[in-house]
């Protein structure tokens, strides 16, 4: 039986450096995947004949199952090997792929993509609950500034390759390219990761798996339903309604349980919690960003899907210089100034965007992107860091799922309702005059559809319409970055006033339950 190696053991075996580089080779794989679809649906609509909802459900699939099975992911991994439930991951997400990447209609590309979703919840919250057992607090910012900057070098990377794979081959390339990079991560995690886990953690109570599950499902499924079909919808109502009561039940029977899966004590800690409230409301202005910037690159400024990738660069090269200076910056000022500095500095590049016009040109967005990659480093790896350094070592897989499922819904809550919000402001400001009834509806839709049908009208009104577009578009984006940099001012205010100055220092073999802290908060 694999046994947890004890961490002062772990720290002077070089191998673990080697053991983080199969976690990144993992993460790379999930972050790699999550932008690179958005390129192919276009594609897909033309040669499968999906639907717009079609569409939307290829990308929501994935979001769905992945936030909804985080917290079950991590305690089966607790309890049944972390590795293991690492490799079992990732080849579940490589079989998706290769379904995804064969199918021959919309629906099981969908299929596929809620496969995949399983595969991503299970890497996710345990590439990181390895952490804490391979270093030590003096140690682990920088692997955690590691991890996140390969699960980040995805996002940009995924529309480069998305977009070269499609002016080359079919559309299902941009599944199958993830079978080799999961085949990557599988023997880099058996070769190179030593086995973790805790034979004492919780059992998985199927009914709370099942609350878990539906709970959260509802949840982001009203989420990503409400802008297509309004808040005040039947169906959207029910399924918030749905949400709340499951969630309610699974909250009243963990607090019931003598060993819970959803430990409540964790969110009763406030270095946990405020921590995760930080990278929550991250995420949740980092999605808006990242939601309304390709459409500006592609449709306001003319250029292609390969062309948008390579313009996302700056905000990697801005992150990789926050996750490189994290770790000395923490230990020099503590840990609640640098993520309450870094959210300010995210708040003041939503707040430089929010002045992007349609004649701004590139090199003003390629400024604040930068700034934004430097604030989001600055800010969610210090903060991930001091959730992880919380928990106890028995819950480091249901803590961090936990984390990350927090994480999860907030971009997806940030992608719902910023999008809404961008999607009426378009609408509203749109000038239709001279379009037909049907062809203004469409142009409506956003502002990739008004070019479309901008290049089937009259000359005279397809100029007019195109400009009207662009500036409806920049002006709505120019709202949603304005309200992310509130956003991030608020978390801002919240990490200040409410992440705790000092934390109690660990000695190097306490596994037991208190909860702990990185060195580096000790030292404030």
């Amino acid at each position: 039986m694999a046994t947890v190696t004890p961490p002062d053991e772990t720290r002077r075996d070089p191998r673990r450096w080697w053991a983080l580089g199969a976690l990144v080779a993992s993460m790379l794989t999930l972050g790699f995947d999550m932008t690179i679809l958005n390129v192919a649906l276009p594609t897909m609509a033309a040669e499968l004949g999906a639907t717009t909802g079609q569409l939307q459900w290829t990308a929501d699939a994935y979001v769905v199952v992945f936030a909804a099975l985080m917290l079950p992911a991590g305690l089966l991994g607790d309890r049944f090997g972390r590795r293991r439930m690492l490799i079992a991951g990732l080849g579940i997400f490589l079989a998706g792929s290769l379904v995804g990447a064969l199918a021959a209609d919309v629906e099981w590309v969908v299929a596929a993509r809620a496969v995949m979703g399983v595969g991503g919840a299970l890497v996710t919250p345990l590439a990181l609950s390895v952490l804490p057992s391979l270093f030590g607090a003096d140690e682990r910012t920088k692997a955690v500034g590691v991890i996140s900057a390969a699960s980040a070098l995805g996002l940009p990377l995924g529309p480069i390759i998305g977009g070269w794979l499609l002016n080359h081959f079919w559309w299902g390339s941009v599944f199958l390219v993830n079978v080799p990079m999961a085949a990557i991560g599988i023997a880099a995690c058996v070769f190179l990761l030593p086995e973790t886990r805790d034979p004492a953690s919780p059992k998985v109570d199927a009914l709370s798996t099942a609350l878990t599950t539906a709970g959260l499902g509802a949840l982001v499924y009203a989420i990503i339903e409400a802008p297509d079909r309004g808040w005040g919808d039947g169906l959207v109502l029910a399924m918030f309604a749905a949400a709340a009561l499951l969630l309610t039940t699974l909250v009243v029977r963990e607090r019931r349980m003598a060993r819970p899966m959803l430990d409540m004590t964790l969110l009763g800690h406030r270095g946990f919690l405020f921590n995760t409230l930080a990278a929550t409301l991250v995420m949740f202005v980092l999605s808006g960003l990242m939601f309304v910037l390709p459409p500006y690159l592609q449709a306001v400024l003319g250029h292609d899907a390969l062309g948008t990738g390579v313009r996302l660069l700056p905000m990697m090269g801005g992150l990789l210089i926050a996750a490189r200076g994290a770790q000395p910056v923490v230990a020099r000022f503590g840990a609640r100034a640098v993520v309450s500095a870094g959210l300010v500095v995210l708040a003041f590049a939503a707040l430089l965007g929010s002045r992007t016009t349609a004649a701004s040109g590139y090199g003003f967005v390629a400024l604040w992107l930068s700034i934004t990659g430097i604030g989001f480093g600055f800010s969610v790896v210090p903060a991930m860091d001091g959730a992880l350094g919380t928990l106890p070592r028995d819950r480091a897989g249901s803590g961090s799922g936990l984390l990350m499922t927090l994480r999860q819904v907030g971009a997806a809550i940030g992608i719902a309702l910023l999008g809404s919000l961008l999607a009426g402001i378009f609408r509203d400001r749109l000038d239709v005059t001279g379009l037909p009834a049907r062809a203004a509806d469409t142009a409506g839709d956003s502002v990739v559809a008004a070019h479309l049908v901008a290049g089937g009208a009259r000359p005279g009104v397809a100029a007019h319409l195109v400009a009207s577009a662009d500036r409806a578009y920049v002006h709505g984006m120019g709202v949603v970055l304005l309200v992310c940099g509130v956003a991030a001012l608020v978390a801002a205010l919240l990490a200040a006033a409410f992440l705790p100055r000092t934390a109690p220092a660990r000695t190097p073999r306490d596994t037991g339950p208190d909860l702990v802290a990185p060195a580096a908060d000790a030292r404030q």
